[in-house]
């Protein structure tokens, strides 16, 4: 363990530099709170990778997830926020300061705010990388009204993936959903998928796996196979798009047991969105009973930079009592 210094210790450390982590940064260096954020991959988490955002608020006619990455990148780094590329392995609770064990060594913070997001599931399975946000997509708010009087594939027997593709159907002509076994979704889902079948808006295809996208010469999805597990027959569906809701995957492995989690693992707050550890909050998707939108994402950033505040109210002499 390195011992803390002048040079390692910070008075806030963001763990992410997504949606959360960013909005948040620029509240506390707007206070010229000394801020460091920690990111493991590319500033803007999913928002980034998004190829198209339509429904955040103040953009009309939508723009693109990197362009909307880019700039709250730029206004965070304009207060001073630094961004740093590692990954934290652990986290420690040490009283006043928390000590976070780093891809770039030990670090030390008075405050910190975990923003690292959720990542989709996926399937691993031919043509799912290849068209991630040019046909395959993990979010039906934020996609499906590109498909207006498109065919789609649904993937997932779970409650988000009937809830999503009953959701689809305000814009798609028509829903395949591929279930790998058997349904999984709750008792009320499924009476209410069952009205969607009966008009004819979804197909239910029980114990068919997904084994891969089918793209054209454009680079369009164009379908869909998979194997009825019951015959071992091949099954074929054409489609313009696929929707993948297989589950999420919280990032939260790095709390490694000190931050208490729900049965997902998403990490629980209270009000103040402070996690179970003092002067450790938690903001955007990797939160317990996020909603997994880019603008709740930020507001919750916000939120707890103000919530925080009072905690960090020490920054000035921060370095001098090393």
């Amino acid at each position: 363990m390195e011992k803390r210094t002048k040079e390692n210790s910070h008075t806030v450390i963001m763990i992410g530099a997504g949606p959360a982590a960013l909005s948040a940064a620029v509240y506390t260096t707007r206070e010229d709170i000394e801020t460091l954020l920690l990111e493991k991959g590319v500033p803007g988490g999913l928002a980034a990778v998004t190829d198209w955002v339509d429904n955040y608020p103040g953009f009309p006619d939508g723009l693109a997830g990197l362009e909307l990455a880019g700039n709250l990148q730029k206004q965070a780094e304009r207060f001073g926020a630094v961004i740093d590329f590692g990954e934290v392995t652990a986290l420690h609770d040490e009283g006043e300061w928390k000590h976070l064990e780093t891809t770039l060594g030990d670090l030390y913070a008075r405050v910190v705010l975990v923003a690292t997001g959720s990542d989709y599931k996926k399937l691993g399975i031919p043509g799912e990388a290849e068209y991630y946000a040019r046909g395959v997509h993990y979010c039906a708010t934020c996609d499906g009204a590109f498909y207006r009087d498109k065919r789609l594939v649904v993937v997932g027997g779970g409650n988000s993936a009937v809830q999503e593709a009953m959701f689809l159907t305000r814009f798609a002509s028509h829903i395949d959903l591929m279930v790998r076994s058997r349904m999984r979704a709750s008792d009320v889902l499924q009476k209410e998928l069952q009205k969607f079948v009966d008009k004819g808006k979804i197909t239910v295809h029980l114990a068919t796996t997904t084994d891969e996208i089918i793209g054209d010469k454009d680079g369009k999805v164009v379908q869909v196979k998979g194997t009825d597990t019951k015959t071992g027959n091949e099954v074929k569906i054409d489609t313009d798009g696929v929707f993948v809701f297989v589950g999420l995957k919280p990032n939260s492995e790095f709390a490694g047991g000190q931050l208490e989690t729900d049965e997902l693992g998403l990490i629980k707050t209270d009000e103040n969105l402070m996690s179970s550890m003092n002067g450790v909050f938690v903001a955007g998707d990797i939160r317990s009973h996020a909603t997994m939108q880019i603008a709740s994402a930020v507001g919750e950033g916000a939120t707890a930079a103000l919530k925080s505040a009072n905690t960090s109210e020490g920054h000035v002499d921060v370095m001098e009592e090393v």
